[in-house]
């Protein structure tokens, strides 16, 4: 491997410790697989989540798959409302 490979490395280790700092999530689409046998599409765009399970889209309020991701992405996301 040569030097400029690994510095790239050592970069990008040093990248993802600082990650609150350095790090901003603008949009991000994940599936989360539930329990019933199915998976839902959760995104985030500009500070807003939005799940396609059934109960985010009747109640607009925030569901376990949104929960799930926030707390993955903890200090790196806005909290949804």
């Amino acid at each position: 491997m040569d030097y400029t490979r690994i510095s790239k490395i050592e970069k990008s280790k040093v990248y993802a410790e600082e990650r609150s700092d350095r790090i901003d999530f603008v949009s991000l689409t994940a599936t989360v697989k539930g329990d019933n046998n199915g998976s839902h599409t959760v995104k985030y765009n500009d500070g807003v989540w939005t799940c396609d399970c059934a109960y985010n889209q009747s109640r607009h309020e925030v569901c376990t798959h949104i929960m799930a991701l926030e707390r993955i992405l903890t200090n790196m996301v806005e909290l949804a409302q």
